[in-house]
């Protein structure tokens, strides 16, 4: 099965962020970290680490790009008081979007960026209904508002087991921003749960590459289709990362990529990082050859 990991950039702060992450959340760790060096942002940290059983990213890379709203991290608990520890620890130098409380459609909600610049969603629910921890939320807003729908079926044919959940739609007089459409839909994608909404609200913020979702390939054939894809903006196009239609970034790399990066030598990372910032889309022939020095 393809996996879609979440990815998140950093200006320099990716391994403090990621060490407090996984304190919040049980089967939690940090699975590795490797210094990806001479790129065009110096010398950039990279970690893997895992949330609630649950693979993710995440790179030092400097100040080019910030996290927003655009893109959260839903949390779902079924215990109040662990719900509300979490919700003080990422609100500890962070900001309160939506206060903790009681809402119409959760019992126990609350909003909040914290001091590292992510989003998180926090909800309480019966525990029967949890199929997954942490839930991939998009907000879209500002060009993309009304789009939420649209994309969640276009991705749901592009990725595997693509299924549609749930699906609500704003009632008339809902919404400020006209072009809003969904409320809140909830799709699976080769065996994950993301959720979206259109942003009721006009917002200056939209989707960038500080939150974007790598797909591991397996060969060439799923890099190109999921390129051919997903990729719909050229200027985008660089180091294996695309943008789609909907505004969305994405990284198309190989499955093989964290064997390079933390198994390769330093003259083997080195010959496999200068290739492919070469690249737009990933040639996995041309990078073998670079790993092997041939």
């Amino acid at each position: 099965m393809i996996k879609i990991i979440p990815h998140l950039w950093f200006d320099t702060q990716a391994i403090e962020a990621t060490r407090f992450y996984v304190t919040l959340f049980e089967n939690s760790s940090i699975d590795g970290t490797t210094v990806i060096k001479n790129t065009p942002s110096g010398d950039c940290d990279f970690v893997n680490f895992t949330l609630a059983g649950q693979a993710f990213s995440a790179i030092s890379a400097g100040p080019h790009f910030t996290l927003n709203p655009s893109i959260s991290l839903t949390a779902v608990f079924d215990d109040p008081e662990k719900l509300q520890e979490v919700f003080e620890k990422l609100s500890e130098g962070g900001n309160e979007l939506m206060p903790l409380q009681e809402y119409p459609f959760c019992r126990l909600y609350g909003w909040v960026e914290d001091r590292f610049g992510l989003s998180w969603q926090l909800m309480l629910l019966n525990k029967g209904d949890i199929t997954q921890r942490i839930i991939y939320s998009f907000l879209f807003s500002k060009d993309h508002i009304g789009l939420s729908e649209e994309a969640a079926r276009y991705y749901m044919d592009v990725f595997e087991n693509g299924k549609m959940n749930m699906i609500e739609y704003y009632q008339t007089n809902e919404v400020n921003a006209s072009n809003a459409k969904v409320k809140y839909l909830n799709f699976n994608l080769a065996g994950l749960q993301f959720s979206a909404t259109d942003n009721a609200f006009d917002a200056d913020f939209d989707f960038n590459e500080a939150f974007s979702f790598m797909v591991l390939c397996n060969d060439q054939t799923e890099i190109d289709y999921y390129w051919e894809k997903l990729s719909h903006v050229e200027e985008a196009e660089q180091c294996g990362w695309c943008k789609d239609r909907f505004g969305v970034f994405w990284q198309i790399a190989s499955s093989y990529w964290d064997d390079v990066l933390f198994n390769g030598t330093e003259e083997e990372k080195e010959r496999v990082i200068e290739a492919f910032l070469q690249m737009k889309k990933f040639d996995l022939k041309q990078l073998q050859s670079a790993y092997k020095g041939e």
